[in-house]
């Protein structure tokens, strides 16, 4: 008669032998878009700029805090930075389907490591105020509506068709892994080091970027043509119109946003007074909503090729409304981190789902206009977002503003579900 130990070894002996000639497999399938040397090289450039800049967005928030504990100014930090993006997204996108991309990154990336060498000055020689964070959060934004729209047309450029929304769910990964090392990262350098070396190692990052763009093989020669920039932008506005769905998409790119991404800005205040934590508890929430960001990268690398992207992507608007709501209803750091963690993964999950729709619908000529068009609105919906927020969040309490904000995400699914079938149909 066979033993418990042997039974045991006679079934678990050939799965773990078939999952160690699988893993590859499917490790294979999700990291496919490393196998091209472009793409290695851009998403380890942005990677590590990506993980600097939230390093420094941790000890600029904390800051902001610590300075004038006040939620208008928490808010108006990001709000700041978005308005230049939603000012000139578009002029943006139509230089990046005119110039080379490469070229116009390079100028994005050294704004703003100038704004990160001024601010490690100024925190330095402890001279730093509210105004300055304020400042160069705007030049910021300014750098980033022109290195936008030619960062998201080049991504898909440098990997073939049918890989491309592996390619943008594995961009989302780098950006989202920065959400989770980089504000551990700056809670370790504020603690042990002082604000000024979070603004020191944000300014080195931005190196990484521009030699990786240096060493691209990849070039992107636009047609030379006498049309005015508004021309172009019409040209673009017309395509959209074009293409039923993608007006929807944009839509959905904008509600996503301007109701999601508040309450990543408002962590502090949630950690401070809902928690009664410090800074300790807030890099904690933006580790938990990072590390749910990379799982939701994973799975759409994984299953990017799924068909029925728009109802996936609609499924995952809900689940992000849910979050959002169950975090807002938390009152316990485990609930909240787990809440937050769903949050983080939908958000990423439909943001790479709706992104790719997006790039498998135009041209690589029209591609810096349409995605300055889907950029406009999925970063505009940032600073009207946080502006709601920061004006009804004092009169009626965060936990009340963030639990109506989930709710409205689900209603949304809702309808698009039941009344906009263009997006279930994708």
């Amino acid at each position: 008669m066979m033993r418990k130990g042997e039974d045991f070894s006679r079934i678990c002996g050939p799965l773990l032998l078939l999952q160690f000639f699988l893993l590859p497999v499917v490790l294979r399938r999700v990291f496919k878009a490393f196998h091209y040397r472009d793409f290695r090289l851009m998403w380890i450039g942005a990677c590590t700029s990506a993980i600097g800049t939230w390093m420094q967005a941790f000890a600029q928030g904390w800051l902001i805090w610590e300075l004038s504990h006040s939620a208008r100014l928490l808010a108006l930090d990001p709000i700041l930075l978005s308005t230049p993006i939603f000012l000139f997204s578009l002029v943006g996108g139509v230089l990046a389907d005119r110039f080379e991309r490469r070229h116009m990154l390079i100028f994005s990336q050294v704004v703003q490591m100038s704004c990160a060498l001024f601010l490690t000055f100024l925190a330095g020689f402890h001279m730093v105020k509210v105004w300055h964070f304020l400042t160069c959060s705007f030049i910021c934004g300014f750098g980033q509506a022109f290195g936008g729209p030619a960062y998201s047309a080049l991504i898909p450029t440098l990997v073939p068709k049918e890989d491309m929304p592996n390619a943008i769910a594995l961009n989302s990964i780098q950006f989202n892994a920065a959400v989770m090392v980089g504000p551990a990262l700056g809670g370790w350098a504020l603690h042990s080091l002082g604000a000024t070396w979070c603004f020191a190692l944000n300014a080195l990052s931005f190196f990484c970027p521009i030699v990786a763009l240096l060493m691209l093989k990849v070039r992107f020669l636009p047609e030379k043509t006498g049309e005015s920039i508004l021309d172009s932008m019409k040209q673009g506005f017309h395509f959209i119109r074009r293409q039923g769905a993608m007006q929807a998409l944009i839509v959905l790119g904008f509600c996503m946003t301007a109701l999601g991404v508040p309450m990543r800005t408002f962590l502090p205040l949630f950690a401070d007074r809902i928690f009664h934590g410090g800074s300790g508890t807030y890099a904690v929430f933006l580790s938990m909503s990072g590390v749910g960001s990379v799982l939701g990268a994973l799975a759409v690398a994984d299953f990017g090729h799924v068909r029925q992207k728009g109802r996936v992507a609609l499924g995952l608007l809900m689940c992000l409304g849910a979050g959002i709501a169950g975090f807002a209803f938390s009152r316990s750091i485990p609930m909240a981190c787990a809440m937050l963690f769903l949050a983080g993964a939908s958000m990423v999950g439909v943001f790479a789902m709706v992104l790719s729709l997006v790039h498998l619908m135009v041209s690589n000529e029209m591609r810096g206009r349409v995605v300055s068009v889907y950029n406009l609105a999925f970063r505009g919906g940032m600073p009207v977002g946080n502006l709601v927020a920061g004006l009804f969040v004092p009169l009626f309490s965060a936990p009340a503003i963030f639990a109506v904000n989930g709710v409205v995400l689900v209603a949304l699914g809702l309808y698009f579900f039941g009344f906009q079938r263009k997006v279930v149909e994708l």
